[in-house]
């Protein structure tokens, strides 16, 4: 997993808790890396599933709502360092389909070992799409996060239901209904 996941994780807790929730997290990780991390590294999936899990632990807040909150805030950091992916598109699904056939393939210039969920999506109307989230790192709630931030940095309020389409959150689907 890219190290920016986890540099803005930890930026995400000092700012919504404080400094010492960070150390704590770090402290109490069994991780080979230990907490440190740089945004252009790369680190196992298993090390933001621990800190999230201990994060959980020690707020008593449920790991869906830490996940959606992650990618709510990830996205902020998306839009500042990446303004150009959110410029191109006109509308919020626009910018949702062009995940996978743009986005993630210049991602993958950048980091070619990066290992990046896939999307296909299907516009049913102007105001309706369902979008295919697979990742065998279930993180269905975190890419929930996302699309609810994109869909309000276009502007367009909208109404988006997640099933989970393989019991284990490996394949999800979003139902999104502008309104």
């Amino acid at each position: 997993m890219l190290g920016i996941v986890f540099t803005e994780f930890f930026e995400m807790v000092e700012e919504k808790f404080n400094y010492e929730m960070v150390d704590k997290l770090i402290q109490s990780s069994s991780s080979e890396s230990k907490g440190v991390y740089t945004a252009i590294g790369s680190y196992p999936h298993s090390e933001i599933v621990e800190h999230v899990v201990n994060l959980h632990k020690e707020t008593e807040i449920p790991i869906p709502v830490l996940l959606k909150t992650f990618g709510r805030y990830l996205h902020g950091t998306f839009v500042k360092n990446y303004v150009g992916f959110f410029e191109e598109a006109k509308n919020g699904f626009d910018f949702l389909e062009s995940i996978e056939r743009y986005i993630h393939v210049e991602v993958k210039k950048l980091y070619p070992n990066a290992q990046l969920p896939t999307f296909d999506s299907e516009r049913i109307s102007d105001n309706e799409m369902i979008l295919n989230y697979h990742s065998d790192r279930r993180m269905g709630d975190f890419a929930l996060g996302l699309i609810e931030k994109t869909m309000e940095y276009y502007k367009e309020p909208a109404e988006i239901t997640l099933t989970n389409v393989k019991e284990d959150g490996s394949h999800v689907q979003f139902k999104i209904l502008k309104s």
